[in-house]
């Protein structure tokens, strides 16, 4: 049994699938990233006239993220300690993973889910990171 999960306190998503699917006591996230409920601002970005990204602060697009994940695992009847894989796409690895692996850090003190980084050429939006969740449901 699949149960489709729609968070009506996350940002809408940029197409046609759920926030999240349980399946059974696992929770799979879609791609998240760090953009506000009800607008297409993204914390930390700064647009061209072209709508292409000028600049970006990459740490206030990661609090931006793990918030809106957070959101969508309460939304979803699970938790943050649950989280137990992620993958993150970064679209600049050299320059964002130091700043984004220390902030993770602070976000994953207790709870430690296993975790792939890896660096994409683009994301769907004008963003600088995403991620990607599992977590158990109680």
């Amino acid at each position: 049994m699949q149960d489709s999960i729609h968070s009506d306190k996350a940002p809408e998503p940029v197409g046609a699938y759920p926030h999240a699917k349980k399946v059974g006591n696992l929770l799979f996230l879609s791609g998240v990233g760090p953009r506000k409920k009800g607008s297409k601002d993204i914390p930390g970005v700064t647009l061209d006239d072209g709508g292409n990204i000028a600049s970006y602060n990459i740490e206030e697009q990661c609090h931006a993220v793990f918030e809106n994940v957070k959101l969508i695992l309460e939304s979803s009847g699970s938790r943050w300690e649950n989280l137990v894989d992620i993958t993150v796409f970064l679209t600049n690895m050299k320059k964002d993973f130091p700043v984004f692996n220390r902030i993770y850090a602070s976000y994953f003190k207790e709870n430690q889910p296993c975790r792939t980084t890896v660096e994409v050429n683009a994301l769907p939006t004008p963003i600088a990171i995403e991620l990607k969740c599992i977590a158990t449901v109680d």
